[in-house]
């Protein structure tokens, strides 16, 4: 690769590129942030790197990985010859991440402790640090692309759709955006792997990490049978006929389909049931048959604590895309914005599952403008 093409990611992030700057990369031991790593190198900056411990685990563990990331990210750093340094941010994962997640729990809701991670620990907590070893900029292994405009920072796709970050990054605001670059966001996964093959990297075949950082391989039940209070009790059908029971509403998300222990029903047809409801007060959870049941469709949401990564749109209410889940594909809809940093959102088509304590992020084109927690559904 060029130079020029290796420098590209960073002069397209900044009006005036900075002289000289020291870039701290967020090592995480995978192949990400190490082909990130790889193209700092190479592009010929100032560099070293920096790895986040998140969650305290006892070593012994079968679900602790953290030692053996701490040494693929070491064994990568020799290869490249930078310094790497291991910063303990758990205490600050747990106050700020994993706490507001069982709260969220406790109220229902379905959280994603991805955003927050990134919004209070890879993108402050982690930006402090970097800056007490000297750095000036961050750069990590995401799939998004940040590019300067007409004054603005903006937070575009990644090239490759299939990784495309932008959902988790949301959050991000011009001042986390002035000090970050992503170095790999030009480019799809099969080449990250392939170019962390050809520099002799291990990691090139490691296996992505998925789920939630802290639980791991575990049983999502059982982890989280540990934080929060659950009490056995009905699932319903819509017209209220017990149709089995529940280890716990809390547990149970719109949409799931698995872990529900639903046999055949007396007087129902045969078919997979979906959560379509639950209430705490009541302790009960609510299911209809059918994958696209109207109870699991809505048009219309409301968000709040929203964040807009340019800033408050210029206009009240405005037409976009979003989206509900990751995954999701990108679907019209209309945007009016509320007092106290809420927003109602109309889709043109109903929406399948949409779920309180998730994230609806907005898209123009390939630009995310922002995105908002899902308060409920009108």
């Amino acid at each position: 690769m060029s130079s020029a093409s290796a420098e590209s990611w960073f002069t397209e992030s900044f009006a005036s590129p900075p002289v000289d700057p020291h870039i701290v990369v967020a090592m995480s031991g995978g192949v990400d942030s190490s082909v990130a790593a790889l193209l700092v190198k190479e592009a010929g900056f100032k560099c070293s790197a920096l790895f986040m411990k998140n969650w305290n685990e006892p070593s012994d563990s079968p679900d602790c990985h953290w030692e053996d990331d701490v040494r693929d990210a070491l064994n990568v750093c020799e290869r490249l010859g930078l310094d790497i340094n291991t910063v303990d941010l758990s205490q600050d994962y747990w106050d700020k991440v994993f706490r507001s997640f069982v709260e969220e729990y406790e109220r229902g809701r379905t959280p994603n402790p991805d955003i927050l991670c990134n919004r209070e620990i890879k993108f402050r907590a982690f930006v402090e640090c970097a800056a007490q070893q000297g750095g000036d900029l961050i750069a990590t292994g995401h799939y998004v692309r940040n590019h300067y405009q007409a004054g603005r920072h903006s937070l575009q796709r990644g090239h490759d759709r299939n990784k495309d970050q932008s959902y988790f990054l949301y959050t991000l605001g011009q001042h986390e955006l002035s000090r970050a670059v992503f170095p790999i966001g030009h480019l799809d996964k099969p080449t990250v792997r392939e170019m962390a093959r050809a520099a002799g990297f291990a990691v090139h075949e490691k296996k992505d990490s998925t789920g939630i950082c802290f639980i791991g391989e575990r049983h999502f039940r059982d982890f989280l049978s540990h934080y929060v209070a659950a009490r056995p009790g009905p699932i319903l059908s819509l017209d209220g006929t017990t149709v089995g029971e529940h280890q716990g509403a809390v547990f149970y998300t719109l949409g799931q389909r698995q872990g529900l222990g639903i046999g055949g029903v007396s007087g129902a047809a045969e078919g997979a049931w979906f959560v379509a409801g639950k209430d705490l007060e009541s302790n009960t959870v609510t299911v209809v048959q059918g994958h696209d049941h109207p109870a699991l469709l809505s048009r219309q949401l409301v968000a709040n604590g929203v964040c807009w990564v340019g800033g408050v749109p210029a206009e009240a209410a405005f037409r976009c895309t979003a989206k509900t889940r990751y995954r999701q594909s990108d679907e019209p809809c209309a945007v009016e914005c509320l007092e106290n940093n809420a927003v109602r959102v109309t889709f043109d088509q109903p929406q399948r599952a949409v779920t309180p304590g998730q994230s609806v992020v907005f898209y123009d084109g390939e630009c995310c403008l922002g995105g908002g927690f899902i308060d409920h559904t009108d």
